[in-house]
């Protein structure tokens, strides 16, 4: 069995024995491995963000919080490299650091000999990353636009005007290569679309935003399309 199915098997025996538990030792023998082995499995499953819960002592053991399971990883070699040039190449996408967060816990769970190979042949990906806006900036936005809250900006405009401005955040969109932040703006009672790395400060604030939809930002440009991850 390899280890990604192994993996995904713990995971699903431990969820089948609910409060109960498992001990290492009983593990061990189920998948024929070393109670040390199972341990390790045991530690990635945690950092892939499995709720594991362990019992010391007598009767003890470890197990999966009720309702929870960790679906099958089994990407290849190439699949896993092509996830990191994708994260590598544009660290000012929005959510880049949790993607690099995300893709590390995939990583952590591939079995060995997968890793290996993708560690291998990420050495032969090279990127260029373009420089991106303060972190402390991007994370307002993200906040923003994930709890859905006003954000506060300090912007500067292609003509050098300097203004602060309320903004309702609505989506992100980088139809030229360049980051934009689309949203209701409170100081022009209009949709407005700003250049990320123009925006000098931000910060969430405790308002939430008007119920201001992606509709009302029209058709997306030509050759933009939204974030799915199905193919199209």
């Amino acid at each position: 069995m390899k280890r990604a199915e192994r993996l995904h098997a713990l995971s699903e025996m431990l969820r089948r024995n609910g409060s109960r538990g498992c001990s290492a030792e009983r593990l061990a023998r189920e998948f024929g491995v070393s109670v040390r082995t199972v341990k390790r499995d045991l530690d990635a499953l945690e950092r892939s963000g499995a709720p594991i819960w362990s019992r010391p002592g007598p009767g003890g053991g470890y197990g999966l919080a009720v309702g929870a399971s960790l679906p099958p990883v089994s990407l290849s070699a190439a699949q896993a490299v092509a996830l990191m040039a994708a994260v590598s190449a544009a660290p000012d996408a929005p959510y880049s650091d949790l993607a690099a967060a995300g893709i590390q816990k995939i990583l952590d769970v591939l079995d060995p000999r997968t890793r290996a190979r993708a560690d291998e042949l990420a050495d032969r990906v090279w990127v260029n990353a373009p420089p991106s806006a303060a972190r402390g900036i991007r994370s307002a936005l993200e906040e923003a636009m994930a709890e859905q809250r006003v954000v506060r900006i300090r912007y500067t405009s292609r003509d050098g005007a300097t203004t602060t401005r309320d903004v309702e955040p609505v989506l992100f969109a980088s139809p030229n290569g360049q980051w934009y932040l689309v949203g209701w703006c409170r100081m022009r009672d209009a949709m407005r679309w700003f250049a990320v790395s123009r925006i000098e400060r931000a910060s969430v604030t405790k308002r939430a935003c008007g119920g201001h939809t992606i509709h009302e930002v029209g058709e997306p440009p030509t050759n933009a399309r939204p974030v799915h991850g199905r193919g199209e």
